[in-house]
């Protein structure tokens, strides 16, 4: 399927060839759900969301290094020598390092804003410096660099029949959205590294703080105030995706399976953890491997139906189909189980108008 994907993008440089490889790899590894969805976008488009994500993930390696001794100012020396060359890969195009060569590559050919990707970097660089955020506008603040810019660079790969500007706020909300899902479902895992990505005004209108977090996950033991502010970041969650929901129509139609699929399977992950009781202090909630063969499958049908309709466009005469491209959104639906937000923080934005950079399985 590599071989396909890389023929079928023009991608003909043999280091060029080796680069996107890669970055498929890690996505295939690290990302199971959004690797899924990837395989519904036309074939000539996923070498360029390969790169996208791969760099996210190599970055985010850095960061959440699995070498526990490897102390933070080494952490910040790799970080800082990745961006260096990711900034000489931008401006050159070429690179000895494979991610940045086939991110630098993808960037070229999409037209992608180079400030997105520095953006991203200094998230990445905070996730080593910062390790809670006191609201959700610093949280917020954050995510922007870690997931809506990712958002903003996907948009020009899978292509709007709308203005562009009108469909960023509704990507760069899904990337919100799928970073708050992940942010929830590995509370766990994030304490143990000595970060909580809950906002401390929301876990305190609860009862709850940093300390109770920890103790629950010492001691295994649940406690009524974690369990309501964790349904209340869930209601948080569940409020981006609401934001994020129109934008999947406002897609070329034979990306919105992708994207479908994946903001079904991402919205799957919060209704893992409310079945669950919200113990994901305790263990991590997965969607099904059933559940997730069936978005697929109902995604296939979608993308099968989606360039029926474009071959039929291409084959009927302008004159003949005067109409505007339909913007219905093929059934997608908003992840719905809990409809209240958090009273502080009920009407939800995304500042400035970001599967992820964390992973998801």
């Amino acid at each position: 399927m590599t071989v396909r994907e890389l023929d079928a993008a023009g991608i003909t440089d043999p280091a060029l060839r080796d680069a996107y490889t890669r970055c498929r790899r890690l996505n295939a590894r690290h990302g199971k759900t959004y690797f899924l969805a990837t395989r519904l976008l036309p074939v000539e488009r996923r070498p360029a969301v390969h790169a996208l994500y791969g760099f996210a993930r190599w970055a985010d390696d850095i960061v959440d290094s699995l070498d526990a001794g490897l102390p933070a100012h080494r952490r910040a020396a790799d970080l800082a020598r990745l961006h260096e060359r990711l900034r000489q890969g931008l401006r050159d195009g070429e690179s000895t390092e494979p991610v940045v060569l086939a991110l630098a590559d993808t960037a070229r050919r999409y037209a992608i804003d180079h400030a997105h990707f520095g953006d991203f970097m200094a998230s990445m660089r905070s996730d080593l410096e910062v390790t809670d955020y006191p609201t959700y506008d610093d949280l917020r603040a954050y995510m922007h660099g870690s997931a809506a810019v990712i958002g903003l660079q996907m948009l020009p790969v899978l292509g709007c029949v709308v203005p562009r500007e009108e469909a960023a706020p509704h990507a760069a909300a899904l990337g919100v959205a799928f970073q708050l899902t992940n942010f929830l479902r590995d509370v766990g895992e994030d304490l143990d590294r000595g970060r909580v990505y809950l906002p401390a005004d929301l876990l305190a209108a609860h009862g709850a703080d940093r300390e109770l977090l920890r103790w629950s996950r010492r001691t295994g033991r649940r406690d009524p105030r974690v369990t309501a502010a964790l349904r209340a970041f869930e209601d948080l969650t569940r409020g981006v995706y609401r934001e994020a929901a129109p934008g999947v129509a406002m897609l070329e139609p034979v990306s919105r399976p992708c994207i479908r699929t994946a903001f079904v399977l991402y919205g799957g992950i919060l209704d893992a953890i409310a079945d669950d009781g919200y113990a994901v202090l305790h263990r991590r909630a997965v969607v099904p491997r059933r559940r997730r063969a069936a978005v697929a499958a109902d995604g296939l049908v979608r993308l099968t139906a989606a360039r029926m309709r474009a071959g039929v466009a291409r084959r009927t005469p302008p004159s003949a189909d005067p109409a505007a491209p339909s913007l219905a959104p093929g059934g997608s639906a908003v992840p719905a189980r809990s409809a209240s937000a958090h009273p502080a923080h009920r009407a939800v934005t995304v500042h400035p108008v970001q599967p992820l950079h964390k992973e998801v399985s």
